[in-house]
């Protein structure tokens, strides 16, 4: 496409931008020029640092280290949101979807630091067998106004844990509910279509598909615990929803921070030659442990993805990937085969790139927004808006 032309029928009428920008702007390389001047300005008003770093980064992009071009990114990524809500006038719509962001936050604090890290330690799955689960959740939803939820166990054991010696008692249920829900088969059944009591499972190279024996007819067969009937082209599975995403993006270390995210740049071996790069590892089927092909910025999306910033959670995506919407869940999974999690469940990467496209989408303007970024990206470094055309033309 010929980013300096565009057809003079192009508009939208229901459009309106801000700063007198025209819809022929997002399409047009001078109305995108106007848009990074607009931005650098919008960001100086911000923070005069950050936009001063941001372009003595660009003058030397190609010099500068991993780490500081993260950190960078990562600190772009919340003014660049508030300006493409500004510029489209979606501002309340977006802070609708942070909020979405910051009311699940509970669930993950206490995934991890709770039922992960003290129930399920502390409670064996044998002992756990021996829990009557539905009676407890009887008890705590009584201190829930009568109905048990995932998210309100969270913010009550949250609550209690700040007065551990006033709340021993409710303390010592949830801990018995969460060892009981994590734990036994009954449990992981009540909780199918949650994510706070779902720990992620070792890895068994021989066995990664889940199947069920049955010895009953004399011989042994195997069926797989759900079947999905394909209904002509319909996806069998449409991918998982907000809640679902943000329990990956807070599975994931963010390990951009150590210079150890595999998902992007390949798992390798351990380094024998001074300055010689040592080859990718294999994994138990011999496959090459490489990591995403694009080196997506994929940690570092996550990361920003967590704190609720998802417009720039898929600028950062579309730096190395701008057609991230032939990518994502059941598109490709290298990324997840060179996750640093190598003995246990990795992150579920595509899911949560494809749930930050659709959340973007569902997004007033949002088709706009993510088709703007793949033309200006103030993340990209190296070319934020497209060349001067040559004049020449290529197949």
């Amino acid at each position: 496409m010929n980013h300096s032309v565009a057809p003079e029928s192009m508009q939208h009428p229901n459009l309106q931008l801000a700063n007198g920008l025209a819809f022929q702007d997002l399409y047009q390389r001078d109305g995108l020029l106007r848009i990074d001047a607009l931005f650098i300005e919008y960001l100086r008003r911000v923070s005069a640092a950050l936009a001063d770093r941001l372009l003595e980064a660009r003058s030397s992009a190609a010099t500068l280290d991993k780490k500081s071009e993260s950190e960078l990114l990562i600190a772009l990524a919340a003014p660049l949101e508030d300006f493409l809500a500004r510029l489209f006038g979606i501002e309340s719509p977006v802070a609708k979807l942070q909020n979405r962001h910051h009311e699940l936050t509970p669930l993950y604090a206490c995934k991890r630091l709770f039922v992960q890290r003290t129930a399920m330690a502390r409670i064996k799955a044998d002992d756990a067998a021996r829990i009557d689960g539905l009676a407890i959740e009887a008890r705590l939803a009584t201190y829930m106004g009568g109905q048990f939820t995932e998210l309100e166990f969270a913010r009550l054991v949250s609550e209690w844990q700040k007065d551990e010696a006033a709340h021993a008692e409710q303390l010592e249920l949830a801990l018995h509910y969460a060892a009981w829900a994590a734990h036994t088969a009954a449990g992981r059944a009540r909780h199918t279509h949650g994510v706070l009591f779902k720990a992620p499972a070792k890895l068994d190279y021989n066995r990664l598909v889940p199947v069920i024996a049955d010895d009953t007819g004399g011989y042994r067969s195997f069926r797989l615990s759900h079947l999905r009937r394909r209904d002509g082209f319909a996806l069998t599975d449409r991918g998982t929803d907000l809640k679902g995403a943000l329990d990956q993006t807070n599975y994931c270390i963010w390990c951009h921070e150590q210079g150890r995210d595999s998902c992007s740049h390949g798992l390798q071996e351990k380094a024998v030659t001074p300055n010689v790069r040592p080859p990718f590892k294999k994994s138990p089927f011999n496959v090459t442990l490489a990591g995403c092909p694009l080196e997506e910025k994929i940690s570092e999306f996550q990361k920003v993805k967590s704190e609720g910033r998802t417009i720039g959670a898929l600028a950062l995506i579309c730096i190395d990937n701008p057609m991230v919407a032939a990518t994502g869940h059941r598109i490709c999974n290298d990324c997840m085969k060179s996750c640093i999690y190598q003995k246990q469940e990795p992150v579920n990467i595509p899911q949560a790139e494809t749930r930050t496209l659709k959340d973007v989408l569902e997004l007033p303007w949002g088709f706009e927004i993510y088709s703007l970024l793949t033309r200006w990206n103030p993340l990209d470094l190296k070319r934020p808006y497209p060349n001067a055309p040559t004049g020449k033309r290529i197949l």
